[in-house]
């Protein structure tokens, strides 16, 4: 693998750390930055629904107030004691007027009404089940809340009231489902004080009350004083609602058309919160028609009911712009330092593999034949080490291939000696032979003849002894120069083959030469002599080097056959003629110009072959290359037996 490939590869998988760490981050800051938002936005809410409250209630207590001063007044006592006086009619009208309320009436202690303003109804109005006047009349002490007055109620003060509360429902989205199309009753804000006489005795009541259907200017002042009327894109930003039960009655919130919302209605969600279980109610809602912050609380009336809601809401669009502005800022920042770490990450990559790269540099060089190739840069810590260990191995390998190339240098002189020694012994044997045996021949025949006397036969005696030790000599020092002394022990060809064949590879003469091992699975064990052997495969692995002087493929292979072992050395060099190929055993034999061979390699190794009662065989088609094939028994055969095959020409 390059060192472009491990930098790429490294590369990728910090990015991908960095890019997952800073995602995973930006998301949960992301998370954390909108829900912060969004609680707080919430929380300002909360607050508003408090100041609306405030100014819901200040209507009542204006309105107490005005009463208690109103109640003091001599013509309300005398009205209601009965002491001959007549209604003040237009002296309530001009109270009315004057508290700007919808609703006012006189009530004596049976809560029958004994006066209104003049434009009141004719019909008769009657407050015995009203809950304000009830409280009033029951505790002496003003009261006031809200409460639900029925149409009939309404329209006993004037007409217009009843007109004011009837609604025609209209269908809105998330409501609960209902079948009614309008809805006439009104909800109102009422106050009752007690009327005393002259001796502090309470002879009445003075009620006054206002409809909060259609009446706009408490919801329109929770936007003023809450929210100080700021718009967004030309929408009020804070709006604020009344609900009689889920109806909307009075109200800022505006439709499409620019108008308020009027007969609209409650989601169900909030219906079960706030009506249904009287709590509060805070979250993101779909209002009308956009999405607000809103908060809902229960309006209930003296008895605890819950007849209502109060609502208040913050348009949702310019809390999310902002916080589309935060989100988006905070990203940039995090692109702008995820880029740089980047940029900081490849140099340092870079910096870091700088001293791989002369490693891998160094390593081709040598796998190349440069062993002096060494790596240059050795930076501080960990790589530096590393660097000064692969520059250690590296002189360690040179020393090695020194070592090698000396010690294949002195076998190779040392089978060239062994050479020029057979041939010196079989050109002594050739030429002493014959003479030898003449004198023998001769001795013999001398020694028949008659008129010998004990002298002469002495004398032939010796001299047949003494030709007959000489060419004993002479066949030992034949013998010798085919194989030394045997040494026998346990070994393993397949470790021989290694061995034998990295003392080849490693020579520059043989570095076209491709050696391909075609070994047995495990350990081929026999008995043999270790250097015998190599000795033979080291002059069959030569010659087949020898024969692909351009280059080419030698294949050893090792197998088991039964009780023996084999061995196959394969070339795909120029091959041997058929007429050579009988002959390639004999000493002295070779096909190599004069004074490059002796002819002894393959008559050494034959012999030393037969010495281990093995077989050799040589294949050869010219142009084809050349095969020979080598079989020894694994254990060495009985002493007393004779040799697996005797000594002559080998088989081709």
């Amino acid at each position: 693998m390059s060192t472009r490939t491990t930098a790429v590869r490294l590369s990728l998988s910090l990015v991908a750390i960095i890019l997952v760490v800073n995602a995973s981050l930006a998301l949960a800051l992301i998370l954390y930055v909108t829900q912060v938002l969004h609680d707080e936005v919430q929380e300002s809410v909360r607050l508003d629904l408090n100041s609306a409250r405030a100014v819901y209630s200040s209507q009542l207590v204006s309105m107490r107030r005005y009463l208690q001063g109103s109640a003091l007044h001599a013509r309300l006592v005398s009205s209601i004691e009965g002491s001959g006086a007549t209604c003040p009619a237009a002296f309530m009208e001009d109270l009315r007027l004057a508290g700007d309320v919808d609703m006012l009436a006189l009530v004596d202690l049976d809560g029958r009404c004994a006066c209104t303003g003049v434009d009141a109804s004719p019909l008769p109005v009657d407050l015995a089940d009203n809950l304000v006047v009830q409280q009033v009349l029951g505790t002496g002490q003003a009261a006031e809340g809200t409460i639900i007055v029925s149409a009939a109620d309404l329209a006993a003060f004037h007409p217009s009231l009843a007109e004011r509360a009837r609604f025609e429902l209209v269908p809105t989205a998330a409501a609960i489902p209902t079948d009614e199309l309008a809805r006439t009753a009104g909800m109102v804000v009422a106050v009752a004080v007690p009327v005393r006489d002259s001796r502090g005795d309470m002879v009445g009541a003075l009620y006054s009350a206002n409809l909060l259907n259609r009446r706009f200017d408490t919801v329109d002042t929770i936007r003023e004083q809450v929210y100080q009327n700021r718009v967004y894109n030309g929408r009020d930003i804070g709006t604020a609602t009344i609900f009689q039960w889920d109806l909307r009655i009075s109200t800022n919130v505006q439709t499409l058309e620019g108008e308020r919302a009027l007969g609209t209605r409650l989601s169900e969600e909030v219906y079960d919160r706030v009506l249904s279980q009287g709590g509060v109610w805070a979250d993101r809602a779909f209002v009308v028609n956009d999405w607000y912050i809103t908060a809902y609380e229960p309006i209930q009336d003296p008895s605890g009911q819950v007849i209502g809601s109060l609502y208040v809401g913050l348009l949702e669009a310019p809390f999310v712009r902002r916080q589309t502005l935060v989100v988006t800022v905070f990203l940039g920042i995090v692109l702008s330092t995820t880029l740089i770490s980047l940029l900081l990450l490849v140099w340092a990559i870079r910096l870091v593999l700088r001293p791989i790269s002369s490693i891998v540099r160094m390593t081709r060089e040598v796998s190349e034949g440069d062993l002096t190739a060494r790596v240059e840069e050795t930076p501080p810590g960990e790589l530096g080490v590393l660097c000064e260990s692969i520059n250690e191995m590296a002189r360690a390998v040179q020393e090695r291939e020194r070592r090698l190339e000396t010690y294949t240098q002195r076998q190779i002189g040392q089978s060239e000696k062994l050479a020029a020694i057979g041939r010196l012994a079989a050109g002594v044997a050739h030429e002493i032979n014959n003479p030898l045996t003449g004198v023998l021949t001769f001795a013999h025949l001398l020694k028949e003849k008659p008129h010998m006397t004990s002298e002469d036969h002495e004398d032939l005696d010796l001299l047949v002894r003494e030709t007959t030790r000489v060419r004993d000599i002479v066949r030992s020092l034949l013998e010798f120069s085919r194989e030394s002394s045997s040494e026998r022990e346990n070994l393993d060809l397949n470790e021989l083959v290694r061995s034998t064949i990295r003392l080849l590879e490693s020579q520059k003469l043989y570095r076209r030469i491709l050696f391909e091992e075609r070994l047995a699975a495990g350990s081929v064990m026999l008995v043999g002599d270790s250097d015998q052997l190599r000795q033979v495969l080291l002059n069959l692995l030569l010659n087949a080097c020898e024969a692909m002087p351009d280059g080419g493929v030698l294949t050893v292979t090792t197998a088991l056959h039964g009780a023996s072992v084999q061995l196959e050395v394969k070339d795909t060099g120029c091959g041997i003629n058929s007429e050579n190929l009988e002959s390639i055993f004999d000493p002295f034999f070779t096909t190599k110009p004069v004074g490059t061979g002796t002819g002894l390699g393959l008559s050494v190794s034959y012999g030393i072959i037969q010495q281990h009662n093995g077989t050799i065989v040589a294949e050869s088609e010219p142009g084809d290359g050349t095969r020979f094939m080598v079989r020894i028994p694994r254990q060495p055969a009985d002493p007393d037996l004779e040799p697996a095959q005797a000594p002559g020409r080998p088989t081709v």
